[in-house]
């Protein structure tokens, strides 16, 4: 419908202020709908999809201790690494990395609490290499394995200690190439020790290690349980003082 034919009859006042009003209230429509379509594109293109976070398994830091189910952790058994009185009242399983640069951290941590509350809680050491950004960590869990299997369980410990304290602090790791003199050094046989390593012979019991800690519940290292409560990381001595305190009185 023209404009002519929508006021024709109607005199040239009216007409001219009728044909006005329309004609604002057409610019007024189609800058409305230009400005809302603009909008929606704008929030459209301004909108991101949410950010996968990933935080690196070795990160898990300073968390606070959350209750696990003690049946999620795998029972300590003849076959662990047990260092402290067997029949201690409190129990520290840990899950760790030889490469981790946190529990490098962590492991003095431990060290003082069993020095401090002697016959009263025992450290069981457990593998749980992270393959994706510690490649060099299976290998040399896989070597204290060797060590634990030719001198026993006095000497994985010595060995352990060892690697922590060598280790650079910048997460560099511990070379692969001293893994076997490192042995040698604490005195393991260096023929059997190359033998052990070379042949990985020991893989099996990394890899069942590692499921266990997979099966109870660990996101990262160190992933630590004391009588089944979860510490979240390198958690400073206080806190597992702390923890260890509370474990006591039940």
């Amino acid at each position: 419908m023209s404009e002519s034919s929508a006021f024709g009859g109607l005199p040239p006042k009216t007409t001219f202020i009728a044909g006005l009003v329309f004609g604002v209230l057409l610019v007024g429509t189609v800058g409305f709908v230009y400005l809302l379509t603009k909008g929606d594109r704008s929030l459209s293109a301004g909108k991101k999809p949410a950010a996968q976070v990933a935080v690196a398994p070795d990160a898990l830091v300073g968390q606070p201790s959350v209750a696990a189910p003690p049946a999620a952790v795998p029972d300590v058994t003849d076959n662990d690494h047990i260092r402290g009185a067997k029949n201690a009242n409190v129990t520290i399983v840990e899950y760790s990395d030889f490469e981790c640069p946190f529990c490098k951290r962590f492991h003095p941590t431990v060290q003082q609490a069993m020095k401090e509350y002697e016959g009263k809680i025992r450290w069981i050491y457990r593998h749980f290499p992270l393959d994706s950004i510690h490649p060099n960590a299976r290998p040399e869990a896989e070597a204290a394995e060797c060590v634990a299997r030719l001198a026993g369980s006095d000497k994985f410990w010595e060995y352990t200690d060892k690697i922590f304290e060598r280790t650079t602090s910048n997460g560099l790791g511990f070379a692969l190439d001293k893994l076997v003199p490192l042995a040698k050094e604490i005195g393991v046989d260096e023929k059997k020790m190359k033998t052990c390593v070379d042949k990985k012979e020991t893989a099996s019991a990394v890899e069942d290690q590692y499921q266990g800690g997979v099966a109870a519940g660990v996101r990262g290292t160190p992933g630590s349980f004391v009588n089944g409560i979860e510490l979240g990381g390198a958690v400073p001595y206080e806190e597992l003082k702390r923890v260890i305190e509370q474990a006591l009185k039940t």
